[in-house]
């Protein structure tokens, strides 16, 4: 039965935290019996904020790819490859910044927010710019119908329709137009209250050992007019909380919005009854990392294999492409 193509790729920038899991990883892993998915480490994409440093990329790639493994992508559903090992994909990219007028890249909302929001990068490289350029390669390098996305990286698809059109008017319709995929993303922010971030310092990552997540998730920030264990709580406004609705069962969450509520529920054992959800919740994927991180000449193997499938199909696509382009 013919499936439907799904592409989304990762930036390994860093250690995978539980907003990746909760935000990427678990729908990825739900797709995989549905669709035909083609999942890829955006070392390239990496490099538009990480040039100064990019050997730290080669490192958070093996890391995302155990990680991957351990929660449940499989190569066996899925093809999981490295950006920057299928080299069809700056070609194509090259290709498509012939025909892609500049002030399409410069409209894209996350464009100007990002700048903003790296202020401490030097953001005016053209890489930066045609950022979502790259990014509709890699989409339609494999005629991907689905663009798993949240609502923020909607712009992104659609310009990547609008690039799709021009190429097929202009040249041939060799590409589908790919659609976005929005999925479920439970917002869990870091132990701080703001965004989860490596460069805030304030993530529980998948990794972490039990003891670390205690410890991250006693310093989580609750209701701040809840002082003492007696005062009446709002569990709508607390942190912990929000976790509980992702990672608790439907008794345990009922139960501590009812006792925060009444006040007869600390926030000392609110906490630590989170932590033991979320070291439970994580122990099978932990056992799965100690295995890969024990066995990585397999887990380079699996790479090397889903990058061979993924070099195959950006093969054939770009035959199709300088056909249609005329260029041989």
């Amino acid at each position: 039965m013919f499936k439907q193509r799904v592409l989304s790729g990762m930036r390994p920038t860093g250690k995978l935290h539980l907003g990746n899991l909760v935000g990427a990883l678990q729908n990825w892993k739900n797709m995989q019996d549905e669709y035909e998915c083609f999942f890829f480490a955006a070392d390239w994409h990496a490099l538009t904020t990480e040039y100064e440093n990019p050997e730290s990329i080669r490192e958070s790639i093996r890391e995302m790819m155990v990680d991957w493994l351990s929660v449940g992508l499989s190569p066996e559903k899925s093809v999981l490859f490295i950006q920057s090992l299928v080299k069809e994909h700056a070609e194509l990219h090259l290709l498509l910044s012939m025909i892609t007028p500049l002030p399409w890249l410069e409209r894209v909302p996350t464009y100007k927010e990002q700048q903003q929001e790296l202020a401490n990068h030097d953001l005016s490289t053209y890489g930066f710019l045609g950022y979502p350029l790259l990014q509709t390669a890699d989409i339609i390098m494999y005629k991907a119908n689905k663009v798993p996305v949240g609502i923020d990286q909607v712009p992104h698809v659609e310009l990547s329709r609008e690039i799709t059109r021009r190429f097929n008017f202009l040249y041939a319709p060799v590409f589908p137009l790919p659609e976005p995929m929005l999925t479920e993303v439970p917002k869990l922010l870091g132990i701080d209250g703001r965004k989860m971030s490596k460069s805030y310092n304030n993530a529980i990552y998948i990794s972490d050992s039990p003891q670390e997540i205690r410890q991250k998730v006693g310093q989580m920030f609750t209701d701040p007019q809840k002082i003492k264990k007696n005062d009446p709580g709002n569990p709508d406004i607390c942190n912990v909380f929000a976790f509980h609705r992702v990672y608790s069962s439907g008794s345990m969450v009922e139960r501590v919005n009812v006792e925060c509520r009444q006040g007869t529920l600390g926030c000392v054992q609110d906490k630590k009854d989170l932590a033991e959800t979320l070291v439970a919740y994580l122990a099978p994927i932990h056992e799965k990392r100690s295995f890969y991180l024990q066995n990585l000449k397999g887990v380079n193997e699996i790479v090397a294999d889903g990058c061979a499938r993924a070099r195959k199909v950006a093969a054939q696509t770009m035959v199709e492409v300088r056909a249609a382009m005329k260029l041989e």
